[in-house]
This record gives C-alpha cells, sequence and structure tokens, in this order.
C-alpha cells in the first residue's frame, strides 16, 4: 500500500557528489513549482492512503521559500512531514537555528541530514555536525545519513558464505556512482541477479515525483507521468506486471530484464543496481517514457 510521497523538490544541488543517484548538480535542471506542487496535492489527496510527503532533491533548502510553503501544504491536510538536506546553510549555530525554526514551528516529523565524506569535510566547521546541533536545541526529530566511499570489508557472515563480496559504504550504485565509484570493486556473474533486492517493484509504499512529473518507482524508473495522466488514476491503474520494465524485474530480476530484451552485456558487475541500471540506459530510447527523466542517466 502507498503511503509515502517523496517530492525531488528540485534536481539543483550545491555539490556534485560521487555517489548522486540523481545526478544532482549546481547546474542540474528540473524545479518544481508552487502551482505544480498545488496539484499534485489535489491527487496525493484523492489516492487516501498517504500519511508521509518528504522534501528532498537536489537541494530542497535552495528553493527555501518554495519548500516551506510545501510544507505548509502538507501539514494543513493533515500529512506527516520529512525534509532531506545537506545543511550547506548552516555557518553557524545561530544560522542554522534561523534556518530551521520554521521547520520546527510548521511541526515536521522528520529531518534527515546528510553527513558523510561526499557532502562536507569533518572538523568543527562540518555544516552538518552544526546543523545536528541546532536541530538538538529545536527538538525537531533527526536522523543522519552517512554514505562513504565503497570498500570491500573483511570478515564472516553469511554473505562471506554465499562467496559473494561485502562491499560496505551504502552507496547505491546507480547514477553518477556508475561512473565514479565502481572502479577496482569486485564483481560477481550477471546469473546472480535474479531479482531487485531493495525496491518492492509490486507493490511499493512510496514513490518520488520530479519536477518534470515522473513518478519514480526507482530512480529514474518511471510508473508514468502526472501532467500526462493524473497521479490518481497512475497509482489505482499501476500493474507492475504490465509494465515493461517492472514485469521482467519482477519475474528474474536484472538477469530476466536483460534476456526478455535480449540486450548484449558484460559477464560481471558490482550488483544488482549496477547490472539494472545499464541495462535501463540501453533501453532508454525504447521505452522513453517509463526510463526517465534522462539527465538521471547523465544524458542531459
Amino acid at each position: 500500500m502507498l503511503t509515502g510521497i517523496h517530492f525531488l523538490l528540485s534536481y539543483r544541488c550545491t555539490l556534485e557528489c560521487d555517489h548522486c543517484f540523481v545526478y544532482g548538480s549546481p547546474n542540474a535542471k528540473g524545479t518544481f513549482t508552487l502551482n505544480n506542487l498545488k496539484k499534485a496535492f489535489d491527487e496525493i489527496i484523492k489516492i487516501g492512503t498517504i500519511e508521509w510527503i518528504y522534501y528532498e532533491g537536489g537541494e530542497p533548502f535552495l528553493f527555501y521559500p518554495l519548500m516551506i510553503e510545501g510544507i505548509k501544504l502538507a501539514s494543513e491536510l493533515g500529512f506527516k512531514v520529512g525534509v532531506v538536506t545537506n545543511a550547506y546553510f548552516a555557518n553557524s549555530e545561530e544560522d542554522a537555528i534561523l534556518w530551521l525554526k520554521p521547520l520546527y514551528e510548521l511541526g515536521i516529523s522528520d529531518l534527515n541530514i546528510s553527513d558523510d565524506s561526499f557532502h562536507s569535510d569533518e572538523g568543527n566547521d562540518n555544516p552538518a555536525q552544526i546543523a545536528l546541533t541546532a536541530v538538538e536545541k529545536l527538538h525537531i526529530p533527526v536522523s543522519s545519513i552517512c554514505i562513504e566511499k565503497p570498500v570491500v570489508k573483511e570478515g564472516k557472515g553469511k554473505d562471506y558464505d554465499k562467496g559473494a563480496p561485502v562491499i560496505g559504504g551504502g552507496a547505491m550504485f546507480k547514477g553518477r556512482a556508475v561512473e565514479k565509484l565502481i572502479e577496482g570493486l569486485p564483481r560477481r556473474s550477471w546469473k546472480e541477479f535474479v531479482e531487485c533486492p531493495y525496491e518492492d517493484l509490486k507493490e511499493p509504499d512510496r514513490v518520488h515525483i520530479d519536477p518534470y512529473g515522473n513518478v519514480h518507482l526507482c530512480q529514474g524508473l518511471s510508473m508514468g507521468n502526472i501532467w500526462e495522466t493524473s497521479l490518481s488514476d497512475l497509482i489505482k491503474n499501476y500493474s507492475a506486471k504490465s509494465h515493461p520494465i517492472c514485469g521482467p524485474l519482477i519475474n528474474g530480476g536484472p538477469a530476466g530484464l536483460a534476456e526478455e530484451y535480449k540486450i548484449d552485456h558484460e559477464s560481471e558487475y558490482v550488483d544488482e543496481c549496477h547490472f539494472c541500471y545499464l541495462l535501463r540506459l540501453a533501453l532508454i530510447d525504447k521505452f522513453p517514457q517509463y526510463l526517465a527523466p534522462r539527465q538521471i542517466y547523465g544524458l542531459e
């Protein structure tokens, strides 16, 4: 059952992180307008099962007035609200409180702050750490997101017993991470990747909506477009089995997708996401309405 809508408020970001799976950057295009946000909420109400609204990016604080209005809209309609940020604005604790206090006053239920080496250097001037200190004083529910450069972990456990390398760090190998982070990592046979271990494509509990209207089941894998078909109708009529990408993925994972469309590919990949992302990239011109937007694939 769908309970969460995550708005990619903008693809634009203050940073251009190597692990970013939406290719966010200071030059990225695509930002919601307030009018389009209101139209989306008209449809969200019709769905009837939504509990959570999140604002993400890119960096949502770059469009602060729009984000605040979005939080107001969601709160007034009775939804719980969360925000994901890299806290670039936290030059001092006083400044962080200035930026974050309106979120506290609007009663947001969750604040996620990216706090890792991709986003800032360690030390007392780390904006994420400054923001986390400020949030504690404001009593906003908060958690930190820490993604590090992938490394091969040593040790024992069920994954090792299966003979599969365990790669730590938490990066997802899609988007810019495929371009920047996979060099030197161990790979496995493509035949092993027979399921999607991360997304419930059959019955998703949350989707991401981007400024272009794409409804993402996974970044770059779209259910459809809300500016062409209403969001409530997309959700009501969604059939994973008849979706040209999700159907094969459900039946056989990335390996099944490769076989379904007879795609030429390499023999080994780092993990399921790595294989799936490159297969979708190969299919993007065949299914542009379902593999969108192109910029998530580094094409624009």
